[in-house]
């Protein structure tokens, strides 16, 4: 009768430590992260984001039309000698180019004639003080002799006049004149080689020069991407030439009608260039950017595991509490990916070896 009392008990006993070596089994599999292997992970906070629309245009560099001087022929002639190239580094008073003009050799002409007339002038007004003062002539003939002296001197004043403008206050009576840099920069623009001939006709620039230390970034908008750009939005600029860098500006001014060819809407970003790593003409990615949409929750885009079509990220809460957390992916811009459902505002998420402590959870 004993015996049937024993067996039962026995079992009980037998199931109780086969429970509790299970239990102490499953706690042995709890993935733990070790102190080595938190020093390799990084953290970030889940946030609730304004939802962030980005455009990429193609764009072009130019130069700050406001911070350049054009150098215009001052007379007609032919182009004697061009002592600078298109980029070179020019110094205020620099010669750009020597012009040979025949109107430069017909003012001197006439300054000497001028001259000529002046003197005469001079000797007949001092004769006529001389007699005025000896009571031989009268002093109608003393006045007239003044205003003749005064009217040459008046027409030598013209003649140099027209000289100072014509030729810069830089020509020769052999009929040459010089065009002189006004201000420190770079030639962005030039439009004649030695032997060119101006014509008096001609209103066009010589020479355009810019200092190049901010320069204008012009973009192409196409009608359906208009309403996605604004006076102040944010852009990034990123030249073909150096594809690791990015510039960073806002859109100042949006041109309000089309281009008749293209039909695109120009945009303009102003840039800072102290490095004069930017330079005219060459050719850029514009990003634009806006965050004036709906909310939405983010997530730094280092975060994300992808695996068999789905995206993953590790929710951590402390060193033994992690769990992997599957979400749905609306949009990423940039560092930023906006997701939906999976992760709340506020919760840490792993950024950095991430892949290895997820393949640690889903192994369990």
């Amino acid at each position: 009768m004993k015996q049937y009392i024993i067996f039962p008990v026995l079992a009980i006993m037998l199931f109780s430590a086969c429970g509790k070596r299970k239990e102490q089994t499953e706690e042995n599999k709890k993935f733990v992260l070790s102190d080595t292997m938190i020093k390799m992970i990084a953290l970030d906070t889940v946030r609730d984001c304004n939802v962030a629309d980005e455009i990429s245009l193609s764009g072009e560099v130019s130069f700050n039309e406001n911070s350049v001087v054009k150098i215009f022929p001052r007379s007609s002639g032919q182009v004697i000698e061009s002592r600078v190239s298109l980029g070179d580094k020019v110094h205020k008073g620099q010669v750009l180019a020597i012009i040979k003009s025949a109107d430069i050799a017909g003012n001197y002409s006439d300054l000497s004639s001028a001259s000529a007339d002046l003197a005469i002038a001079k000797r007949q007004l001092d004769n006529s003080a001389s007699l005025y003062k000896s009571g031989i002539s009268s002093e109608r003939d003393y006045t007239e002799a003044k205003q003749n002296y005064q009217k040459a001197l008046s027409a030598k004043g013209k003649v140099q006049s027209i000289l100072t403008i014509n030729g810069g206050g830089r020509s020769s009576a052999g009929g040459t004149y010089e065009l002189a840099s006004p201000i420190d920069g770079y030639i962005v623009e030039k439009k004649i080689t030695a032997g060119s001939f101006i014509r008096s006709d001609m209103g066009d620039n010589l020479f355009t020069i810019s200092d190049l230390r901010n320069v204008w970034i012009y973009a192409n908008v196409y009608e359906a991407d208009i309403p996605k750009v604004k006076e102040g939005y944010n852009a990034r600029v990123i030249p073909m030439s150096y594809p690791d860098k990015s510039f960073s500006g806002k859109i100042d001014k949006i041109s309000q009608v089309l281009d008749p060819q293209s039909k695109a809407m120009r945009v303009r970003v102003t840039l800072d260039n102290s490095q004069m790593l930017l330079k005219p003409d060459m050719f850029a990615r514009v990003v634009v950017s806006n965050q004036e949409g709906a909310r939405s929750i983010c997530i730094p885009t280092s975060a994300l595991i992808s695996q068999d079509g789905k995206n993953y990220v590790v929710i951590y809460n402390s060193k033994d509490s992690m769990k992997v957390a599957e979400v749905a992916i609306l949009k990423t811009v940039n560092e930023r990916t906006y997701v939906d459902g999976g992760v709340s505002a506020g919760q840490a998420v792993i950024t950095k070896n991430q892949l290895l402590v997820f393949s640690q959870l889903i192994a369990q």
